[in-house]
């Protein structure tokens, strides 16, 4: 419940801080990578429930749903590149992948890997498609931290997803990262 509620405290709290899709921010390079996916609360959230599903799902998805949104994600910065890609749409496709992955935790959804791979892959696609944008002078040092970071979240999250009280955290989890995902989504509307 106080998960829930710092959780709900910080959408609230830091609106503005939710994207950070627009321009570099901080160092470029492996430190900007590294630190980029702790900038903004939709990278945070994103990774985590990325983890937490695939942790409480287990068995084979434990390792291809994370495995999928890194590909994607890779895929995504590799072209976003150059090409600008942090456009109102990519930004949409990034509040929606919280909306969708808050629904997969909220009603602990049980997909196919068939189902459940593809979906996670597509949001990855966006998350990569906002950095690639953002890369700065060296695209592969950025890339390779942003990676990393994004890895390291999503093995957090699958902690989190293995936790005896899971079934609550999913339930909690699920409905702050919806209504974040709902907030961004509508902030990009205006």
């Amino acid at each position: 419940m106080r998960f829930g509620i710092l959780l709900l405290s910080m959408i609230i709290l830091l609106p503005g801080e939710a994207s950070a899709h627009i321009g570099i921010h901080g160092p470029a390079g492996l430190a900007g990578g590294l630190m980029h996916p702790f900038s903004g609360l939709d990278h945070i959230l994103a990774m985590l429930a990325v983890g937490m599903w695939s942790g409480w799902l287990g068995g084979r998805f434990r390792w291809a749903i994370p495995a999928g949104f890194l590909g994607a994600a890779a895929a995504g910065f590799l072209i976003g590149v150059g090409e600008g890609a942090a456009s109102a749409l990519v930004e949409q496709g990034v509040a929606l992948s919280l909306v969708g992955l808050g629904a997969l935790l909220f009603f602990r959804a049980r997909l196919p890997l068939m189902v459940g791979l593809p979906l996670v892959v597509a949001f990855g696609l966006f998350h990569g498609l906002a950095h690639g944008s953002e890369a700065g002078d060296d695209p592969w040092s950025f890339m390779g931290g942003f990676l990393i970071s994004t890895a390291l979240l999503h093995l957090a999250g699958l902690l989190l997803g293995k936790l005896p009280l899971q079934a609550g955290l999913l339930r909690i989890g699920g409905t702050g990262i919806t209504a974040a995902g709902m907030l961004l989504f509508a902030s990009q509307l205006s």
